[in-house]
């Protein structure tokens, strides 16, 4: 008997036209995520072992080659987010483009942080009858009927970054991210071995459940007192004089702990102004920031992979509908963090940063 969920069924086919080695991980993933990427893997491993072996004709079959796919076709569209100026969404753009060069699909990314402009832009993709839909559910009420919409128009819905509490709620197959609870947590823990014992948490967007988590989980953990100042994250020279503006009122804030790379930069900037003596962690990395890293002006960085987040959140469309593939068995995420990023392991990771993948 089959018993594959109604939601899981692979689509018939359309017509359309035209860790990294030093990165150290705070925990070990979850076996079922492992499991379905190593049969991803031991798809691509068969193409690649084609010319060898008895069943030279099975592993040659379309969609089982390794480098660039053969198959027919496919349109994805990825809608995230991303707030103008945000520059950890252009690497997950960047990997999210690299699976798709590789697998056949035209990528056609929007963004747009406002929610109900988002859920327009995932209705505009099931109106142009994609083939599949890579959402981030940062405000995931607002995005319910928009998913609702492309479910019960049979196009297979993925999530990645934002949205881990919710996603299986909102009835998407699969999700690439990082836990971001288990994130701020590890964070605390780590204000506490270097002694903090008052920090700020920056939030540059309100209503954001990833980042609210964040917070949340720094303050569980963190043994010293955690206060939370909202920022206007559009608007980055408003994000300096109130970060600056809060340092100056209190001068025993000795850590600001950002939620983005360019808010962790500024933030550097906010410290020279009010003359403080505070610290800088972050989440999140770009090039600029890993540059900080090695002089000191930030301490250190929670990275979660974004490149990976896009190009597993592509390539997993590409497989369901090519081979009925779906990752974590459709019940588990794939979680792509949390890792630390600092002194220690910053120029390795800057080499990468340095083109624009990490």
């Amino acid at each position: 008997m089959d018993r594959t969920p109604d939601a899981h069924r692979p689509l018939a086919r359309r017509s359309l036209a035209g860790r990294s080695p030093a990165s150290r991980p705070l925990r070990p993933f979850r076996a079922a995520p492992l499991v379905a990427l190593a049969a991803a893997s031991a798809l691509l491993v068969a193409g690649c072992s084609s010319s060898s072996g008895g069943r030279k004709a099975e592993e040659n079959s379309p969609g089982t080659a390794a480098g660039k796919a053969t198959t027919p076709r496919m349109t994805v569209a990825l809608v995230t987010h991303q707030a103008p100026g945000d520059t950890f969404w252009d690497i997950v753009r960047k990997g999210a483009e690299a699976a798709a060069a590789k697998d056949n699909i035209k990528l056609v990314y929007s963004a747009d942080p406002n929610a109900g402009n988002q859920a327009n832009l995932v209705q505009n993709a099931v109106d142009q009858k994609v083939d599949g839909i890579a959402v981030t559910l940062a405000k995931p009420d607002a995005m319910k009927d928009a998913v609702a919409g492309a479910r019960a128009a049979g196009i297979p819905v993925v999530g990645l970054n934002s949205g881990l509490s919710d996603w299986k709620r909102l009835g998407l197959m699969q999700f690439f991210g990082q836990d971001e609870s288990v994130a701020g947590q590890a964070l605390g823990r780590k204000l506490n071995s270097v002694g903090a014992r008052n920090a700020v948490c920056v939030v540059q967007e309100q209503g954001n459940v990833g980042l609210t988590q964040r917070c949340d989980g720094v303050r569980k953990t963190f043994g010293g007192t955690t206060q939370i100042l909202y920022v206007n994250g559009t608007d980055m020279p408003s994000v300096k004089s109130t970060i600056s503006a809060k340092l100056k009122q209190d001068s025993s804030i000795d850590y600001v702990v950002a939620l983005g790379a360019p808010y962790a930069l500024t933030a550097v900037q906010s410290l020279s102004d009010a003359g403080s003596k505070a610290k800088v962690a972050t989440f999140d990395l770009n090039k600029q920031l890993t540059g900080s890293i090695k002089k000191g002006d930030i301490q250190f960085a929670v990275d979660q992979q974004p490149y990976l987040q896009g190009y597993l959140a592509v390539d997993s469309l590409w497989l369901y509908k090519n081979n009925g593939n779906y990752s974590g068995g459709g019940e588990q995420p794939v979680l792509t963090g949390p890792a630390f990023v600092d002194k220690a392991n910053v120029d390795t990771i800057a080499a990468f940063a340095a083109k624009g993948t990490r």
